[in-house]
Formats: structure tokens, C-alpha cells, sequence
């Protein structure tokens, strides 16, 4: 295993190289880091070599210096394949690294073949908002529009900061104020309409009882992506790689060893 530092995009980043034979590169999560997902990189790596990267702004990797889109992330692992000079690759994503895989196949003229392509729990599917969601948002745009008023924003300049914090989700409570721009751009992008040009067969992994990104999301994949099978796991959430690391890597390595 070779934990490696180089520069992408005039980011410092971190990554993982292990094994030897055909290329497989695994993007994370949002948060997750290297780490997160040894179980799927010590398996892999017994066939393939395996790339696993710390997202920029996550593990031991830079930050970005503006908030990041969708299309900065996918430009970034474009850059990071050429930089390693890969010509043919399998893709993992899971969560926001599925989203970024999606998008990225929407890519024309790629300089790289990308054969085939594992989500795990991805995300990317945008729900119509619920009552008590939409009621959430506008009692956030009332309490903002309060403490907007000059002299309340004057004497307390940081109660605005709070208040996002209040009503935002774990993950951008604890983001840094460029990363909390950024997943506010992810979360809002809907990846739907790429799904049926995807060309390569992809697998799709679910726990049932998901519930950052729920296995109606997957169902809704797998109807819409011409080659597209869907594993659902009973009794597993959003990490169901590290709930059933034995059952989710023999999937895995039968589906990258198997026939086209």
C-alpha cells in the first residue's frame, strides 16, 4: 500500500494506491475519507490496482479556496485519472462520489474508457420537499430576515451564522463556510436526466434501510439506466460496506472479475 501527496488542480492532495493489474478507483463520500473504505480497498487490490483519493476538503487533503459544484468535482477526478495515466477504469462511488461518477458520464470525449461502475448508496436523486420541510425553510427565512435588520445584525453579527448552523444537516454543521457553499450547490443539483445516456453496466449496492439516501433512490436508478442491476441489503443503512464488508466485496469482485 503507498500513501501518496500530489498536487491536482493547485490542491494538495492525498491518495491511496494499492495492488497491481487493471485500474479501479474508488471516490468517497461526502466526509469519508481513505479510511472509510480499507474494507473495499484491501479486497479490490487483491485483483486490481486501486485508487482511493481524500476528497479536497476532507482527510488530508487541501480545501478548495472558492465554494466548489458539481462540475468542479468531476473536473477534479478527470485530472486526478490523467494525472495517474490511466486509459481504462472501473469507478466506485459511494454517496457524493456516486453523484460525481453520474455527472462525470455525461462527459463527452473522455480521455479515458471507463468500463464499469459500482454506486453504493449514491446520491444525486433531488425529492420534492415535504410540508414540515417547506415549513423549516420558510421559518428559516423568517428568523433570518429578523436578525437581518440593522440593528439586530449590528449588535449580534453572529446570530445569522447560528441560525444556518440550527437548521442545517450534520454534515454542513460541520463543514467549514467554503464547504458549506459547496454541499448547498451538490444537494441542490439533480443528476436524473443523465442516467438513461450511461452507456457502461452498473451495479448498484443498497442498504434497505438507508436513510441519507433512501433505496427508492436506487430503484429509481436502476429504471432508468439501460444496464443497471440493484443489490438491496436487508437490515443496512448508508454504510452498508462496513455493516456486511464480506457479503458487499464478493458483490463487488464478482461483478469487476465477471463478463461484460
Amino acid at each position: 500500500m503507498i500513501l501518496i501527496k500530489t498536487n491536482i488542480n493547485n490542491l494538495n492532495i492525498n491518495y491511496i494506491k494499492k495492488g497491481n493489474g487493471k485500474a479501479v478507483l474508488i471516490i468517497p463520500g461526502w466526509g469519508a475519507t481513505v479510511n472509510t473504505y480499507m474494507p473495499i480497498i484491501n479486497s479490490v487490490s487483491t485483483y486490481s490496482t486501486v485508487y482511493c483519493l481524500d476528497m479536497p476538503g476532507f482527510g488530508e487533503s487541501e480545501e478548495p479556496v472558492t465554494c466548489w459544484n458539481l462540475d468542479n468535482y468531476v473536473t477534479f477526478v478527470i485530472d486526478f485519472i490523467k494525472h495517474q495515466n490511466i486509459k481504462e477504469v472501473d469507478l466506485i462511488g459511494h454517496s457524493n462520489g456516486g453523484r460525481i461518477i453520474i455527472k462525470l458520464m455525461s462527459k463527452k470525449n473522455l480521455s479515458f474508457k471507463v468500463n464499469k461502475i459500482i454506486l453504493i448508496a449514491s446520491a444525486g436523486i433531488v425529492h420534492k420537499k415535504t410540508l414540515s420541510q417547506n415549513l423549516k425553510i420558510k421559518i428559516f427565512k423568517f428568523c433570518k430576515k429578523i436578525l437581518e435588520l440593522k440593528p439586530i445584525k449590528a449588535t449580534c453579527p453572529n446570530l445569522i451564522p447560528k441560525l444556518k448552523n440550527n437548521f442545517g444537516s450534520e454534515d454542513y454543521r460541520n463543514a467549514s463556510p467554503v464547504m458549506k457553499k459547496t454541499l448547498v450547490q451538490l444537494i441542490e443539483e439533480d443528476i436524473r436526466e443523465v442516467l438513461p445516456n450511461i452507456n457502461v453496466p452498473i451495479l448498484l449496492i443498497w442498504g434497505v434501510n438507508d436513510t441519507a439516501t433512501p433505496i427508492s433512490d436506487g430503484e429509481i436508478m436502476e429504471k432508468l439506466i439501460p444496464d443497471a442491476a440493484l443489490i438491496k441489503v436487508e437490515n443496512c443503512s448508508h454504510y452498508v460496506f462496513l455493516e456486511r464488508p464480506t457479503y458487499v466485496n464478493k458483490i463487488i469482485s464478482a461483478f469487476l472479475n465477471g463478463g461484460n
